[in-house]
């Protein structure tokens, strides 16, 4: 399994980035998606998450209304749109698997998310 973040950087509050993740190694088309995030001295949360055909999405309440998880199954890439970013966005933020109920995804998992990888960093300041 490989995922490769791109996308981050810093911006302004208020501004916009948008993060690409690209997976290889497993059939993607067929696994629910997530973005998760780690700000420092916190815990890995989800942000995002889509199913694996893409009909459904769910989001964090921190983000909600400011974020949009997308993905393309033709290209095995999954999208994070963020939009009126704020100081607190600031995380490495990392793609991964996540659950067609993405409920059922353990504490243990979640955390396991933002382990490994190289992730990528937002940092949102003025």
């Amino acid at each position: 399994v490989q995922l490769v973040e791109s996308g981050g950087g810093l911006a302004q509050p208020g501004g916009s980035l948008r993060l690409s993740c690209a997976a290889s190694g497993f059939t993607f088309s067929s696994s629910a998606m997530g973005w998760y995030r780690q700000a420092p001295g916190k815990e890995c949360e989800l942000v995002a998450a889509i199913t694996s055909a893409g009909g459904r999405t769910e989001y964090a309440d921190s983000v909600k209304g400011r974020f949009t998880i997308t993905r393309d199954n033709a290209k095995n890439t999954v999208y994070l749109q963020m939009y009126s970013l704020k100081p607190e966005d600031t995380a490495v933020y990392h793609c991964g698997e996540s659950d067609e109920e993405p409920v059922r995804l353990s504490d243990s998992t979640v955390q396991a998310m933002c382990v490994g990888g190289q992730g990528t960093q937002v940092t949102v300041s003025s």
